[in-house]
């Protein structure tokens, strides 16, 4: 969607350029340099050149709003959210070695509290023969 928008608005850009630098204005424009241009329009050219620029200012406004509604919405910029997940990344790998020390840590106490009781046995067994 929104790579259809900025199609749209670059199109009514580069129309809007041309548009407004064909027609002739106070000062001439580029018209007085390529005067065959009007003639391409026919006999109305006047009325056609600013009907045309009339849509596309109206089309570049538009699509300015709308790409300005879709980047709101999107929240952040590409940086921060790709900032954000490596937060993420960094917060659930701190999770997993704190998890794997937890593990590690209860293997350990395991194996402390069966090695006295396997002493103990020991003792007992070797007192009873």
């Amino acid at each position: 969607m929104m790579g259809l928008i900025i199609a749209i608005h670059i199109i009514a850009c580069i129309g809007l350029i041309f548009f407004i630098l064909i027609q002739t204005g106070k000062g001439g424009g580029l018209v007085e340099t390529f005067s065959s241009v009007e003639s391409i329009f026919g006999t109305k050219t006047n009325t056609f050149l600013t009907k045309a620029t009339s849509v596309l200012a109206v089309t570049f406004f538009i699509t300015c709003l709308l790409l300005a509604f879709f980047s709101v919405q999107q929240n952040k910029s590409i940086v921060e959210r790709k900032a954000r997940r490596q937060a993420v990344n960094i917060g659930q790998t701190d999770i997993a070695q704190e998890n794997q020390k937890n593990k590690e840590e209860k293997q350990q106490t395991d194996t402390k509290q069966e090695t006295p009781q396997t002493d103990a046995a020991k003792e007992s067994a070797a007192t009873n023969q």
